[in-house]
């Protein structure tokens, strides 16, 4: 956006008022003097005829000279207001012209300075003005295209440009955005005002995270703890829109808390990717499974594998056949990122090996579904993808009582019929729990998770036992397919990035590789512990509605 600066020196400097000298307007004492006189006259007149017509009960008719009293009392009383009223407006002082000028100018300098929905905002020396923006100005408006943005703009909306090619073609992808997004509603006819646009570094995302960029979508960030997990207190940040979720989390943490703590164990860690490969014959598909599954061969197999990065490291191969389609799901160890990049290029490179020894097998493509990412699947729940976790906490009795307003065999009881039964009931496959997803999902946006990944990693078993002679409740979360990274993709972003280091996992751990990443995973299921202790208590308690009505419904 090009500004237009005016010097200081065209700008008035002094803030005297201009007052208007009505001193004029009193040249003629003699002539008001006359017109006071006469209006008072004309007002006694009046008051005494109609005074002595009501004592006398005659009729209110005017005369010829009393309607003539009635015309000359309403000249004068013109005739004053006039004057009296011209004299008061003509006493205040009125900014000049150029006082205006200078008074918009401070304006539009606020609106400029200010942040508003479309991003803009201007940095403005103290020695250089803005040209002043009418009182109609939106905040949209203050992103001008210039006559070369409009020459781009211009060959976007007509297909000439691709719009995908603007960050190459300007090498400036900010700008790139802004032109996209004025192409955009120019081609749709609709306006994407608060949909910021400044205030984020484009160049952070180009070629990694999001493509076409015309702005960016603020969620709130709110934190829930702080949470004792294994001896450390961490406060969690949670990206979420949905009112009641950061402060039921919240509660939760404080009854771990009060508690002494919840306790994780990792039990699992490892990216998976299942290639499916057709063969002309099942019998020549199994020969290859056989050959995959045979112990001999695995380290040959893992050298290969290896071979894609320092990190990535083999674990296993299992395969599954269906008639002459054979599917291998191969689990890797990926470091402190989640992963999925690494062990795919791993898993080319073994099946570029295994064509010279199989060259009739068909490679139908790199992933087969039997991984099985972003999708609700068996092979998740009981085998694990990522970061298989457990998490558990015994809440004394008092703690349950106190803060979270229930007691335990209620919350037994609920759990085996809610999260266990009631889930049975549904078909759940790994959904027996109240919310886990929720947690996850707050917590996955806010550190650069892949949020479609929530959708395997909220895969989570909800138990709730009394302990200690029944007075205080055995709580814990079993989470076997936790997909989460500390590097790569959204962890990299300024906002992301921040939340990471408030958890203390930011970047990749250099002492011990993929020790935070196994730490995040650990704080996920800490906070869905802690989550699903809130929410089954609200449930139990027969708080759940009335909580949503305080915390989920705008007063405004």
């Amino acid at each position: 956006m090009k500004s237009f600066a005016v010097a200081d020196d065209q700008f008035p400097k002094s803030n005297d008022k201009k007052v208007v000298d009505c001193s004029k307007s009193n040249a003629f004492p003699l002539f008001n003097t006359i017109f006071f006189a006469f209006f008072f006259s004309v007002i006694s007149y009046l008051f005494v005829t109609f005074r002595q017509k009501i004592h006398t009960a005659t009729p209110l008719y005017l005369t010829l000279s009393e309607m003539a009293a009635v015309v000359c009392f309403v000249a004068s009383f013109v005739y004053f207001l006039g004057f009296f009223g011209m004299n008061f407006l003509q006493s205040m002082p009125f900014p000049d012209e150029e006082e205006d000028d200078e008074l918009e100018e401070t304006n539009a300098k606020e609106i400029i300075h200010s942040t508003n929905s479309a991003g803009c905002v201007t940095k403005i020396s103290d020695q250089d003005f803005l040209t002043p923006l009418p009182k109609s100005t939106t905040a949209v408006e203050c992103l001008t295209a210039t006559p070369e943005d409009e020459e781009v703009i211009q060959a976007v909306v007509t297909g000439k440009t691709p719009s995908y090619s603007l960050e190459s073609k300007l090498g400036d992808c900010k700008r790139a955005a802004f032109i996209r997004r004025q192409a955009l509603e120019r081609i749709t006819g609709r306006s994407l005002e608060g949909l910021p646009l400044d205030g984020f570094n484009y160049e952070s995302i180009l070629g990694q995270c999001c493509e076409m960029p015309v702005g960016y979508v603020q969620i709130p960030v709110g934190i829930a703890g702080p949470l004792l997990l294994d001896g450390m207190e961490f406060s969690v940040p949670m990206a979420t829109t949905e009112g009641c979720l950061v402060a039921s989390t919240n509660r939760g943490c404080k009854a771990i808390n009060a508690s002494g703590g919840a306790t994780s164990i990792l039990l699992k860690d490892g990216m998976t990717r299942a290639p499916v490969v057709r063969f002309a014959t099942a019998k020549r598909a199994s020969e290859l499974k056989f050959f995959l599954e045979e112990p001999l061969n695995f380290q040959t197999l893992a050298s290969v594998f290896n071979k894609s990065s320092r990190f990535g490291r083999l674990q296993t191969i299992q395969c599954a056949m269906a008639g002459k389609n054979l599917y291998m799901r191969f689990t890797c160890s990926t470091g402190d990122a989640m992963g999925m990049n690494m062990v795919s290029k791993g898993v080319q490179n073994v099946l570029d090996y295994l064509q010279s020894d199989f060259p009739d097998m068909d490679i139908i493509g790199i992933s087969g579904n039997y991984c099985s990412d972003k999708k609700p699947a068996a092979v998740n729940w009981i085998e694990g993808r990522g970061k298989s976790v457990v998490c558990e906490a015994i809440i004394k009795e008092e703690v349950v009582k106190k803060v979270l307003k229930t007691d335990v065999a209620s919350l037994v009881e609920l759990n085996m019929l809610k999260n266990l039964t009631g889930s049975a009931m549904a078909g759940a496959l790994g959904g027996f729990n109240a919310h886990a997803s929720n947690i996850v999902s707050a917590v996955y946006l806010a550190t650069g998770q892949d949020p479609a990944q929530n959708v395997e990693s909220s895969h989570c078993i909800t138990m709730m036992e009394a302990v200690n002679g029944g007075k205080d409740l055995h709580v814990s979360v079993t989470m076997p397919s936790i997909e989460v990274g500390t590097v790569g993709g959204g962890t990299q972003l300024a906002s992301q990035s921040a939340c990471l280091n408030l958890l203390g996992v930011k970047g990749a751990n250099k002492v011990s590789p993929g020790s935070n990443a196994r730490q995040l995973a650990k704080v996920v299921a800490g906070s869905v512990l802690a989550g699903e202790l809130s929410l089954m208590s609200a449930i139990a308690a027969g708080q759940l509605v009335k909580s949503h009505m305080k915390y989920n419904r705008s007063n405004k």
